[in-house]
């Protein structure tokens, strides 16, 4: 084998109104993580799709352990031993593991018509895997009762079983705990040791320094570099991500809050496992966070609050009012707005235009007296939203799923803004964005506040959080735990706050 185990050179691939790739290469090394960086739209998961077979670049040549090959779809990829675990996990909820890992393929027994599925070799062969990679789950589980690391772990001994020399992880730990991660790390650490090249695609910059061996950076469809992760700073590769200095990561805050707009008092789910008598104020134009470990019940009480949950007790205020939210509707005629954690599951319409995307939360605006759709007026105004919130896409009438992920916000944004809120929930608004998107995303919550509005803003991200927020409100097992001012707000406190436990017993909080 000569110095590279993959070679991609001259990689271009062009779709209409839009040069995705132009002459990329990637030279992977036996044994190594190869980060692959870039900004949303860069072309990262573009190259990998050509890779892995569901895109045909327009030109270039792929080399696998010095011999060129010919990859026209994903069975092909397969069995020249190049595997994909992608972002979206979807495995088949119903069956069990080992079938999901050997779906297609299962062993068998007998002749002709009479063979059938060898279960017993099936769940030996599964086993050897798990022995192996250290994973401990039980092959006879079904398959949906298992958590997101389990599933991923899932797809990686899929990835072995094809006997892969190159496995891509496309944002692998972007739904995963800090405990989860580290588990993550000790399998790809194994597979590295055994010479299987991992090309590894994160906006986590420090998680690319600490696991990858080599970082290629991509920028607006071409090729920026390829570097040693130990030459590079986050400083460094912010700069050649987005071709300029970043030298602030949250806009100045120029907003400052005012009164109470929102009070909750001891609201409490109807599903007893979840939240449970939290209270709290939201200031008009003020930005308060909400932080907390998985499991905290975070987004089910933002979902309450529009109407998506059901709440056995408590009350909502708005303006010193009580309101009732059974429905999204109720949430809305009470301008309250959501955006939902998973952008593509509940979030866009992947089929339809933006300007579709933009309107369709507030369709009565744009009929006439006859109920019909005035397009022209709703093509005007998402051109202007375009415009104001700097959505990159060819025109209003592009498929939103052909947007990069933090365009596909914006459009999000967009929708919401268009039915004139004045609380906006916010649930990991930055999720699988890139640095420079996340920036834009950041001035435009800060510009939200700034002209009044109210947001309730999840993240999972500590420097986020602190770096955005006016108070941050922690919540541990669906109870609010604390709230700190943002200004004066530390890692450390609220990491406190987010791993307090509810005694079972007295149902009180302790450390």
């Amino acid at each position: 084998m000569g110095e590279y185990l993959l070679e991609m050179n001259g990689i271009s691939k062009e779709f209409p109104g839009v040069k995705a790739l132009d002459q990329v290469a990637l030279h992977v090394r036996p044994g190594t993580v190869h980060a692959l960086m870039g900004e949303n739209g860069a072309g990262k998961s573009t190259l990998m799709k050509c890779l892995f077979g569901i895109y045909q670049p327009d030109s270039g040549e792929i080399k696998l352990s010095g011999q060129q090959v010919a990859i026209q779809n994903s069975r092909d990829a397969l069995n020249l031993g190049v595997s994909m675990i992608h972002q979206e996990l979807h495995p088949v909820p119903y069956r069990n593991v080992m079938e999901n890992i050997w779906l297609g393929r299962f062993p068998t027994f007998g002749y002709g018509p009479f063979r059938l599925v060898n279960e017993k070799k099936m769940y030996q062969d599964t086993l050897e895997i798990f022995r192996d990679l250290d994973i401990d789950i039980d092959p006879r589980a079904q398959t949906g009762s298992l958590s997101v690391s389990k599933i991923q772990s899932l797809e990686i001994v899929k990835a072995v079983s094809f006997h892969s020399k190159v496995i891509v992880m496309d944002e692998p730990t972007s739904s995963l705990t800090g405990n989860e991660v580290e588990q993550l790390f000790t399998i790809i650490n194994r597979l590295r040791s055994r010479g299987v090249s991992i090309i590894y695609i994160s906006h986590k910059m420090e998680e690319i320094l600490r696991i990858s061996d080599d970082v290629t950076i991509m920028r607006d469809g071409k090729r920026v570099g390829t570097w040693a992760a130990g030459e590079l700073t986050m400083d460094l590769i912010i700069k050649r991500m987005v071709g300029r200095d970043l030298t602030e990561r949250f806009p100045e805050r120029t907003h400052v809050p005012g009164d109470t707009l929102m009070k909750v008092e001891s609201l409490s789910s109807a599903n007893p496992k979840s939240f449970q008598n939290v209270s709290f104020e939201l200031r008009k134009g003020e930005i308060l966070g909400l932080g907390g470990l998985v499991g905290a019940q975070r987004t089910e009480l933002v979902e309450a609050l529009f109407g998506l949950r059901s709440v056995a007790s408590g009350t909502v205020s708005i303006h010193g009012k009580a309101v009732r939210i059974k429905s999204p509707s109720d949430a809305k005629r009470h301008r309250i707005a959501l955006l939902t954690e998973e952008r593509r599951a509940t979030g866009i319409f992947p089929v339809l235009s933006v300007y579709e995307n933009t309107i369709i939360a507030n369709l009565g605006r744009y009929q006439n007296r006859a109920g019909l759709l005035n397009e022209r007026k709703g093509r005007e105004e998402a051109q202007q939203n375009v415009e104001k919130l700097r959505t990159k896409t060819p025109s209003v009438n592009t498929q939103i799923r052909n947007l990069s992920g933090g365009n596909q916000q914006k459009v999000l944004l967009a929708r919401w803004l268009l039915t004139e809120p004045d609380i906006l929930l916010l649930d990991e608004p930055t999720r699988g964005i890139d640095v420079g998107a996340k920036y834009e995303i950041y001035t435009i919550i800060a510009q939200l506040a700034k002209q009044g509005k109210s947001i309730i803003m999840i993240s999972s991200e500590m420097p986020e959080l602190i770096g955005m927020s006016d108070r941050i409100m922690v919540m541990s097992e669906g109870r609010k735990t604390g709230i700190v001012e943002g200004g004066a707000a530390t890692e450390q406190e609220i990491m406190r706050l987010a791993a307090q436990q509810r005694s079972v017993e007295s149902g009180r909080v302790n450390e």
